[in-house]
């Protein structure tokens, strides 16, 4: 109960922002890799424009004495410093969370950078009090046994106060993931699932990812978790983070 309050808080003290995202991004051939820290305020930021733009992406957790994508981080990038963006359609490599989220809405967007984001240090400052009300989850490696064959898959959107223990746990157990973005687009998708079923309501969402989890699960969910490793796929962040300490954890 406590984990959920605080992740909820930590969504309110960011506006809920990375809940909505547009159908009309371009998308890269090619997915997009993002060394990250979960819980860190400048990862989040990027995160949250991934969501805003529909954009797909290889997480590589580096958490705190992580050892599985650190070193490779350090290797391309020269330094130990996160968030550090690769994108292999324009050979580009970026730090700095702020320069990032401008390269991802010039190369995917419109172009026009949106009013919040040119107030980057107000960002900054209200995502570092949002990974405050975290405390220390999602930051530091905790035990984990060999690293699965294959990336797993998670279908989420940045604000989710039930996918976020799902990516910390993700995080500090070094588990690299495709983040399939699955903001909002419709009115009908702010309805709690419950109320969605009782009332016999599909929206039909622009995005792919949302209509693809549709058709492959029968619902809509988030998060939703799919290993191909084990061909598991879970609803329900409880059972998703039982399911990864089962599987993963050491």
């Amino acid at each position: 109960m406590i984990n959920l309050f605080t992740s909820t808080l930590s969504s309110s003290l960011r506006g809920f922002a990375g809940i909505r995202s547009s159908a009309e991004s371009k998308q890269p051939e090619k997915l997009l890799r993002l060394y990250d820290i979960e819980n860190c305020p400048y990862c989040r930021l990027v995160r949250e424009a991934l969501t805003e733009l529909n954009l797909d992406a290889l997480i590589l957790p580096c958490p705190k004495a992580g050892v599985r994508f650190r070193p490779e981080a350090i290797r391309l990038g020269g330094k130990a410093q996160f968030p550090f963006l690769v994108d292999d359609n324009t050979d580009t490599e970026m730090y700095e969370s702020l320069d990032i989220v401008r390269y991802l809405y010039a190369t995917y967007g419109s172009g026009e950078l949106p009013l919040k984001w040119r107030l980057g240090r107000l960002q900054t400052v209200s995502s570092s009090l949002a990974s405050g009300a975290r405390l220390s989850r999602g930051i530091k490696a905790r035990p984990s046994r060999e690293a699965p064959a294959s990336p797993l898959e998670l279908f989420s959107f940045e604000a989710s106060p039930f996918a976020r223990p799902v990516r910390e746990l993700l995080c500090q157990l070094e588990l690299s993931y495709v983040l399939r973005s699955c903001g909002r687009t419709e009115l009908a998708e702010w309805l709690p699932p419950t109320l969605r079923e009782a009332f016999d309501i599909e929206p039909e969402s622009k995005l792919a990812n949302r209509r693809d989890l549709q058709a492959r699960e029968g619902k809509m969910g988030i998060p939703y978790l799919y290993d191909v490793n084990t061909d598991t796929g879970l609803f329900e962040s409880e059972q998703i983070i039982e399911y990864l300490i089962l599987e993963y954890a050491a």
